[in-house]
Protein backbone atom coordinates (compact mmCIF):
# COMPACT_ATOMS: atom_id res chain seq x y z
CA UNK A 1 0.00 0.00 0.00
CA UNK A 2 1.40 3.66 -0.63
CA UNK A 3 1.85 6.37 1.45
CA UNK A 4 -0.86 9.28 1.23
CA UNK A 5 1.70 11.62 0.84
CA UNK A 6 4.48 9.49 -1.01
CA UNK A 7 5.66 10.99 -4.23
CA UNK A 8 4.42 9.77 -7.45
CA UNK A 9 6.66 9.52 -10.89
CA UNK A 10 5.49 11.67 -13.80
CA UNK A 11 5.44 9.86 -16.79
CA UNK A 12 6.14 12.67 -19.31
CA UNK A 13 10.04 13.02 -17.20
CA UNK A 14 12.03 9.93 -18.11
CA UNK A 15 14.85 9.47 -16.09
CA UNK A 16 18.51 7.82 -17.64
CA UNK A 17 20.78 6.38 -14.84
CA UNK A 18 24.35 7.13 -15.22
CA UNK A 19 26.73 5.01 -13.23
CA UNK A 20 30.38 4.80 -13.64
CA UNK A 21 32.07 1.98 -12.91
CA UNK A 22 35.97 0.64 -12.14
CA UNK A 23 36.28 -2.77 -10.73
CA UNK A 24 32.55 -2.73 -8.83
CA UNK A 25 31.45 -6.57 -10.03
CA UNK A 26 30.99 -6.99 -6.05
CA UNK A 27 28.96 -3.88 -5.33
CA UNK A 28 27.47 -3.41 -9.00
CA UNK A 29 24.48 -5.71 -8.63
CA UNK A 30 22.76 -4.71 -5.86
CA UNK A 31 22.28 -1.30 -6.88
CA UNK A 32 21.36 -2.72 -10.48
CA UNK A 33 18.49 -5.04 -8.37
CA UNK A 34 17.22 -1.97 -7.05
CA UNK A 35 17.29 0.46 -10.26
CA UNK A 36 15.60 -2.62 -12.12
CA UNK A 37 12.46 -2.26 -9.51
CA UNK A 38 12.21 1.71 -10.36
CA UNK A 39 10.82 3.19 -13.45
CA UNK A 40 13.78 4.20 -15.12
CA UNK A 41 14.16 4.73 -19.03
CA UNK A 42 17.47 3.65 -18.97
CA UNK A 43 20.66 2.45 -17.06
CA UNK A 44 24.07 3.40 -18.32
CA UNK A 45 27.20 1.96 -16.61
CA UNK A 46 30.37 3.31 -18.41
CA UNK A 47 33.13 1.66 -17.27
CA UNK A 48 36.65 3.13 -16.96
CA UNK A 49 38.79 -0.31 -17.70
CA UNK A 50 37.87 -2.61 -14.91
CA UNK A 51 39.92 -6.11 -14.45
CA UNK A 52 37.09 -7.64 -13.11
CA UNK A 53 33.51 -8.94 -14.31
CA UNK A 54 32.05 -5.47 -13.71
CA UNK A 55 31.49 -5.04 -17.07
CA UNK A 56 29.53 -8.73 -17.04
CA UNK A 57 27.37 -8.20 -14.61
CA UNK A 58 25.98 -4.73 -16.19
CA UNK A 59 25.38 -6.28 -18.88
CA UNK A 60 23.49 -9.36 -17.25
CA UNK A 61 21.77 -7.31 -15.49
CA UNK A 62 20.35 -5.54 -18.49
CA UNK A 63 22.26 -2.31 -18.44
CA UNK A 64 24.26 -0.50 -21.21
CA UNK A 65 27.88 -0.78 -21.56
CA UNK A 66 30.24 2.20 -22.61
CA UNK A 67 33.53 1.98 -22.66
CA UNK A 68 35.54 5.07 -21.26
CA UNK A 69 38.81 6.14 -20.83
CA UNK A 70 39.64 6.02 -17.10
CA UNK A 71 38.15 9.10 -15.12
CA UNK A 72 35.26 10.00 -13.23
CA UNK A 73 34.07 13.02 -15.12
CA UNK A 74 34.86 11.31 -18.61
CA UNK A 75 33.44 8.61 -18.01
CA UNK A 76 29.99 10.48 -16.40
CA UNK A 77 30.08 12.67 -19.51
CA UNK A 78 30.07 9.91 -22.07
CA UNK A 79 27.16 8.16 -20.39
CA UNK A 80 25.36 11.25 -20.43
CA UNK A 81 25.71 11.52 -24.14
CA UNK A 82 24.75 7.80 -24.50
CA UNK A 83 21.20 8.35 -23.15
CA UNK A 84 18.03 9.74 -24.08
CA UNK A 85 16.21 10.59 -21.15
CA UNK A 86 14.91 14.31 -20.04
CA UNK A 87 16.32 13.76 -16.88
CA UNK A 88 19.89 12.37 -15.81
CA UNK A 89 20.66 10.72 -12.44
CA UNK A 90 24.34 10.10 -11.87
CA UNK A 91 24.79 7.24 -9.43
CA UNK A 92 27.91 6.08 -7.72
CA UNK A 93 28.27 2.14 -8.26
CA UNK A 94 28.20 1.73 -4.66
CA UNK A 95 25.40 3.42 -3.62
CA UNK A 96 21.81 2.43 -2.96
CA UNK A 97 19.43 4.59 -3.52
CA UNK A 98 15.76 5.28 -1.95
CA UNK A 99 12.91 3.12 -3.50
CA UNK A 100 11.40 6.30 -4.24
CA UNK A 101 14.04 7.89 -5.82
CA UNK A 102 12.58 8.39 -9.18
CA UNK A 103 9.46 9.98 -7.91
CA UNK A 104 10.86 11.92 -5.38
CA UNK A 105 13.63 13.84 -7.92
CA UNK A 106 10.63 14.00 -10.48
CA UNK A 107 9.12 16.04 -7.96
CA UNK A 108 11.64 17.84 -7.01
CA UNK A 109 11.86 18.65 -10.59
CA UNK A 110 8.60 19.75 -10.63
CA UNK A 111 9.21 23.04 -8.32
CA UNK A 112 9.58 26.17 -10.24
CA UNK A 113 13.16 26.74 -11.17
CA UNK A 114 14.58 23.80 -9.76
CA UNK A 115 16.91 22.05 -12.71
CA UNK A 116 18.83 19.11 -10.55
CA UNK A 117 19.99 18.42 -7.14
CA UNK A 118 20.45 15.85 -4.94
CA UNK A 119 19.93 13.30 -1.87
CA UNK A 120 20.73 13.12 1.95
CA UNK A 121 23.62 10.85 2.10
CA UNK A 122 23.68 7.81 5.14
CA UNK A 123 27.20 6.24 5.02
CA UNK A 124 27.42 2.51 6.46
CA UNK A 125 30.49 0.01 7.20
CA UNK A 126 31.76 -1.49 4.25
CA UNK A 127 34.67 -4.24 4.86
CA UNK A 128 37.16 -4.02 6.76
CA UNK A 129 37.65 -1.44 9.75
CA UNK A 130 34.27 -2.19 10.98
CA UNK A 131 35.15 -1.02 14.76
CA UNK A 132 35.03 2.66 13.36
CA UNK A 133 31.75 1.89 11.84
CA UNK A 134 29.59 4.67 13.68
CA UNK A 135 32.45 7.08 12.49
CA UNK A 136 31.57 6.85 9.09
CA UNK A 137 28.39 8.55 9.03
CA UNK A 138 30.35 12.10 9.95
CA UNK A 139 30.16 12.55 6.42
CA UNK A 140 26.98 12.41 6.08
CA UNK A 141 26.54 15.78 7.97
CA UNK A 142 28.02 17.86 5.12
CA UNK A 143 25.06 16.50 2.76
CA UNK A 144 22.45 18.42 4.91
CA UNK A 145 23.56 21.66 5.10
CA UNK A 146 25.97 21.84 2.11
CA UNK A 147 24.95 24.50 -0.73
CA UNK A 148 26.13 22.64 -3.71
CA UNK A 149 26.17 18.75 -3.54
CA UNK A 150 28.16 16.38 -4.41
CA UNK A 151 28.47 13.08 -6.63
CA UNK A 152 27.77 10.46 -3.53
CA UNK A 153 24.54 12.23 -2.68
CA UNK A 154 23.20 10.81 -6.14
CA UNK A 155 23.39 13.96 -8.23
CA UNK A 156 20.21 14.49 -10.53
CA UNK A 157 19.52 17.41 -13.28
CA UNK A 158 17.75 18.53 -16.45
CA UNK A 159 19.42 17.20 -19.50
CA UNK A 160 18.70 21.04 -20.91
CA UNK A 161 20.54 22.33 -17.86
CA UNK A 162 23.27 19.49 -17.87
CA UNK A 163 24.07 20.56 -21.07
CA UNK A 164 23.65 24.38 -20.68
CA UNK A 165 26.24 24.26 -17.44
CA UNK A 166 28.59 21.99 -19.92
CA UNK A 167 28.76 18.92 -17.84
CA UNK A 168 31.68 17.78 -15.25
CA UNK A 169 34.97 19.79 -16.44
CA UNK A 170 37.55 17.43 -17.07
CA UNK A 171 39.47 17.78 -14.16
CA UNK A 172 40.18 14.77 -11.44
CA UNK A 173 38.93 15.57 -8.41
CA UNK A 174 35.69 17.55 -6.91
CA UNK A 175 34.61 17.53 -10.45
CA UNK A 176 31.02 16.62 -9.10
CA UNK A 177 30.77 20.09 -6.72
CA UNK A 178 32.17 21.71 -10.00
CA UNK A 179 28.99 20.61 -11.70
CA UNK A 180 26.88 21.46 -9.02
CA UNK A 181 28.09 25.05 -9.20
CA UNK A 182 27.53 25.64 -12.46
CA UNK A 183 24.00 24.20 -12.51
CA UNK A 184 23.86 26.68 -9.28
CA UNK A 185 24.02 29.00 -12.14
CA UNK A 186 21.16 27.82 -14.46
CA UNK A 187 18.89 27.41 -12.00
CA UNK A 188 17.98 26.46 -8.33
CA UNK A 189 19.31 23.26 -7.04
CA UNK A 190 17.44 21.39 -3.93
CA UNK A 191 18.35 18.63 -1.60
CA UNK A 192 15.80 15.62 -1.29
CA UNK A 193 15.08 14.98 2.07
CA UNK A 194 15.45 10.86 1.68
CA UNK A 195 18.76 8.96 2.11
CA UNK A 196 20.80 8.01 -0.71
CA UNK A 197 23.03 4.68 1.51
CA UNK A 198 26.78 4.65 0.53
CA UNK A 199 29.74 2.50 1.18
CA UNK A 200 32.46 3.73 3.73
CA UNK A 201 35.24 1.69 2.73
CA UNK A 202 37.45 4.70 1.78
CA UNK A 203 36.92 6.41 5.38
CA UNK A 204 37.35 3.10 6.66
CA UNK A 205 40.77 2.08 5.53
CA UNK A 206 41.91 5.56 6.06
CA UNK A 207 39.45 7.79 8.78
CA UNK A 208 41.87 10.56 9.55
CA UNK A 209 43.60 11.01 6.81
CA UNK A 210 40.12 11.20 4.46
CA UNK A 211 38.69 13.15 7.15
CA UNK A 212 41.40 15.86 7.08
CA UNK A 213 41.98 15.61 3.29
CA UNK A 214 38.17 15.73 2.54
CA UNK A 215 37.43 18.68 4.58
CA UNK A 216 40.51 20.85 3.76
CA UNK A 217 40.94 19.93 -0.31
CA UNK A 218 37.55 21.68 -1.19
CA UNK A 219 38.49 25.01 0.64
CA UNK A 220 42.12 24.94 -0.59
CA UNK A 221 40.39 24.82 -3.68
CA UNK A 222 37.99 27.98 -3.51
CA UNK A 223 41.48 29.66 -2.48
CA UNK A 224 42.37 28.36 -5.87
CA UNK A 225 44.40 25.73 -5.77
CA UNK A 226 44.07 23.62 -9.21
CA UNK A 227 41.74 20.39 -8.05
CA UNK A 228 44.41 18.30 -10.38
CA UNK A 229 47.27 19.11 -8.34
CA UNK A 230 45.13 17.60 -5.38
CA UNK A 231 44.24 14.52 -6.84
CA UNK A 232 47.83 12.68 -6.30
CA UNK A 233 46.52 13.05 -2.20
CA UNK A 234 43.17 11.51 -2.90
CA UNK A 235 42.63 8.25 -1.25
CA UNK A 236 40.94 6.24 -3.79
CA UNK A 237 41.25 2.72 -2.83
CA UNK A 238 38.45 0.42 -3.56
Amino acid sequence: MSTPNAPTHDPRQTVSVVIPTRDEAERLPVLLARLAAMPIHEVVVVDGGSTDATVQVARQAGARVVMSEPGRARQLNAGAAATSGEVLWFLHADALPPTDGVASLCAALRAPGVVGGAFWLHTVADGPGLRLGPLVRIADLRSRYTRYPYGDQGLFCRRDAFDTAGGYPDQRLFEDHALSVALSRVGRLVTVPSEVRVSGRRFQRRPLYYLLFMNTAPLLVRLGVPPDALARFYPDER
